[in-house]
């Protein structure tokens, strides 16, 4: 789009369906690098992907033809596509329905790429429900809890 110029940052968020515990640490690198790929061809710029056993943070800068809905639904596929043709796991891996999208200033950009880069310490401390809600919280963001994630009590 000639003349067009933006600076959209957004964390993205979404979970294992069921919250089970399958992306392996052995496993991680590769996923990022998958994911990379997938931000990189829809020719948008990624900051930051870290994957916890149960869930995913992406951060990427967003251009103005995409939609994140559009680029969540082809993030979500081709790395459920991706997993299950490798194989790292007994039965079909699928990711939950949803997501969170929360939108950042670029003067976030340093501290939330390294919140994304630390999230085994991060998790020593706090759940994923209680990090997910206190972001719901911190963005003003309306719900209905039973549409939220499906939640791993401890």
């Amino acid at each position: 789009m000639a003349n067009t110029y933006t600076q959209i940052y957004i964390q993205i968020v979404f979970a294992v369906k069921g919250r089970q515990n399958l992306i392996s640490k052995q496993n991680r690198e590769e996923l990022h690098k998958f994911i990379t790929g997938i931000v990189t061809n829809r020719n948008q710029k990624l900051f930051a992907v870290f994957a916890m056993p149960d869930h995913v943070h992406i951060l990427v800068s967003i251009g103005p033809t995409v939609l994140i809905s559009d680029l969540v639904r082809d993030i979500k596929a081709a790395s459920s596509k991706f997993i299950n043709e490798k194989g790292w796991m007994r039965g079909k891996f699928n990711w939950q329905e949803g997501y969170g999208a929360f939108s950042y200033s670029k003067s976030s950009v340093d501290s939330v790429v390294k919140y994304i880069l630390n999230q085994e310490e991060h998790h020593k401390k706090k759940t994923f429900k209680e990090e997910y809600l206190d972001l719901l919280q911190k963005f003003a963001i309306e719900y209905d809890s039973k549409y939220l994630f499906e939640w791993i009590e401890n």
